[in-house]
C-alpha cells in the first residue's frame, strides 16, 4: 500500500463531477432524454480510447462537440466510457468516449454545465475499451453540412458553473 503524501482535490473534484456526467447519461440510456433537456459534450478526439471514424479525426484533430438531442442511438454507458451512434451526412456512425476525455457538458435546456480540465495524470492510456459495433453504413468523406461545431476550451483548472445558475 503506497503512502498519500497529499491529497489531490482537482483530480477528486473532477471525477466527483464526471460521476454527474455519467449519472445523467445512465439515466438518459435507461429512459430517455425528459422534457426539452438535451447535451453538448465536448470532448477531446486525441484523448486514448476515443473512437471516431477517421474522416472526423482528421477535421476534428483535439476537440469535438456533439449534441444528444433528437437522433441518437444505442446509448451505452459504463463506468469509464460511453458509447453512443450518431449521424453525420446520412451515416451512422458509432462512437466511443472515455468520460476523462470530456471537457465539457452542459444541458442549455435548464442552464447547466460543467468544464473539465484534462490533466497530465489523466492522460495515462486507460486500459484497452471494448470495442462495440462501429458502424451501420460505410464511411467516407463528409461534406460541408455539419452537425456539430468545435468548442473553445481557456485552458483553466477551474469548474465553471456561474454562467449556467439561474439568477
Amino acid at each position: 500500500m503506497s503512502k498519500i503524501t497529499k491529497f489531490d482535490y482537482e483530480h477528486l473534484v473532477q471525477e466527483s463531477l464526471r460521476s454527474v456526467v455519467r449519472s445523467a447519461l445512465l439515466q438518459v440510456a435507461k429512459n430517455g432524454l425528459p422534457g426539452n433537456h438535451h447535451f453538448y459534450i465536448s470532448f477531446r478526439t486525441d484523448y486514448p480510447g476515443v473512437d471516431l471514424p477517421d474522416y472526423l479525426l482528421e477535421q476534428y484533430p483535439e476537440e469535438i462537440t456533439i449534441v444528444l438531442q433528437y437522433e441518437f442511438w444505442d446509448l451505452e454507458v459504463e463506468d469509464d466510457c460511453f458509447y453512443v451512434t450518431l449521424c453525420f451526412n446520412d451515416i451512422h456512425e458509432r462512437l466511443t468516449i472515455p468520460l476523462p476525455s470530456i471537457v465539457s457538458f452542459v444541458d442549455p435546456s435548464v442552464k447547466f454545465g460543467l468544464q473539465f480540465s484534462p490533466t497530465i495524470h489523466e492522460k495515462v492510456i486507460p486500459e484497452k475499451l471494448p470495442v462495440r459495433a462501429k458502424t451501420h453504413g460505410k464511411s467516407k468523406k463528409a461534406n460541408s453540412q455539419q452537425p456539430m461545431t468545435e468548442s473553445v476550451q481557456d485552458g483553466s483548472n477551474v469548474v465553471a458553473l456561474d454562467a449556467f445558475r439561474k439568477k
